[in-house]
């Protein structure tokens, strides 16, 4: 019996140290050059791609089914996809969802961003896992001429995200006002038309569905760039201030935003912060944080709050951690991931400062953490 002809690969993934993934491409044709991570999710690969805090990174799809539910203008988390490219083990079929409004590949061509199908995922994320999360090459060309060894040294020559701001490249230009609320059957969005509470909310990345969630807390929001100072941020008499998501070393976007978010703790307002916002709080707070091994990429992570016990079933996104070991004594330790015991909450004791490393507002439990949302309001309200 005669074995099927297999297709001249038009995509090559060139790893830093030397290995070559070869598949098939699709989206825009090019070259990128990134850190290399690994997601679980079954579901979400559109928030997931448009998710400021995936700035720097390529993204591989655990889940074989990458994207056969199209595309749609209403999950964009951002304008345009962030992260640098993805990797995925089955080519993506025509979506079947009576939400979709474009294919995957012709959605991630018209926005600039390389992809690789029929890659062995398993294998890749394994290898991930063991080396940490490598610097690599990604590389479409549908004619499937590719220069192996100079794909390699570009993969090697990648600074890293250690170091890197990147913050200031994801996020807002000026300051703006957000009312949309999360999405509800049958209407859609609907418009924050009651607002009991006035939010600054710092972009240093911020998802489209985190400022819905403040929104339908009762919160009146105004978005400030990364590089707001305290003056800028209680120039706008706010009752709370939130430090959203963001990419890149919190270390490297401290240096701006560490003696900001200290000048309104000063002022004793409520504060919460998520993902990198929860990072920084922790810098400014004399904590400090550490880069990875692979991180935590996906929407199936048990994180347990200390304080009641209880479990809840979240989303990560991040590649830097909190050490939980250097707090200082006025603040608690308040989530831990069930995975790794990594640091996943903080509060300042007796004050509304708080902050977590999953993402409340992506909803997989579905709705194990709106209380945080909840927690924000009410502190505000006090």
């Amino acid at each position: 019996m005669a074995h099927a002809t297999r297709p001249r690969p038009t995509a090559c993934l060139a790893l830093a140290d030397g290995s070559l993934f070869y598949g098939q491409g699709f989206g825009a044709v090019g070259e990128t050059v990134a850190e290399l991570c690994f997601n679980t999710a079954m579901t979400g690969y559109q928030e997931i791609m448009t998710d400021p805090s995936y700035a720097g990174q390529i993204v591989t799809f655990t889940f074989p089914h990458i994207g056969n539910t199209g595309v749609n203008t209403e999950d964009d988390e951002t304008v345009d996809p962030v992260a640098a490219g993805m990797v995925v083990k089955w080519d993506p079929t025509d979506p079947s969802n009576w939400r979709a409004q474009e294919h995957l590949a012709a959605w991630l061509a018209r926005r600039g961003r390389i992809a690789i199908g029929g890659v062995d995922t398993r294998r890749l994320t394994r290898a991930i896992r063991q080396q940490g999360a490598p610097h690599v090459a990604l590389a479409h060309d549908p004619e499937g001429n590719f220069n192996a060894e100079a794909l390699v040294a570009k993969a090697r020559g990648f600074a890293g995200l250690e170091g890197m701001d990147l913050a200031r490249d994801v996020t807002c230009a000026q300051s703006y006002r957000w009312d949309e609320m999360r999405w509800a059957w049958p209407e859609g969005y609907a418009r924050q038309t009651d607002a009991r509470h006035k939010v600054v909310a710092v972009d240093y990345g911020a998802k489209r569905n985190i400022l819905r969630c403040l929104a339908s807390a009762g919160c009146e929001v105004t978005v400030l760039p990364a590089t707001a100072t305290a003056e800028d941020v209680l120039a706008h008499s706010p009752d709370g201030v939130f430090l959203s998501n963001g990419p890149g070393d919190p270390a490297a976007t401290g240096e701006y935003a560490v003696p900001m978010i200290r000048g309104v703790l000063d002022k004793g307002l409520p504060l919460f912060g998520i993902c990198l916002g929860h990072q920084m709080l922790a810098l400014a707070l004399g904590g400090k944080t550490v880069k990875m091994n692979h991180g935590h990429h996906g929407a199936n992570h048990p994180v347990k709050d200390l304080e009641t016990g209880k479990v809840e079933i979240t989303s990560m996104n991040h590649g830097f951690a909190v050490d939980g070991q250097s707090l200082p004594t006025d603040v608690m330790e308040t989530h831990v991931s069930l995975f790794d015991g990594s640091n996943c909450g903080i509060r300042i004791k007796d004050r509304p400062v708080f902050s977590v490393q999953h993402h409340p507002e992506a909803s997989p439990g579905p709705q194990d953490s709106f209380y945080l949302f909840e927690r924000f309001a009410a502190s505000m309200a006090r």
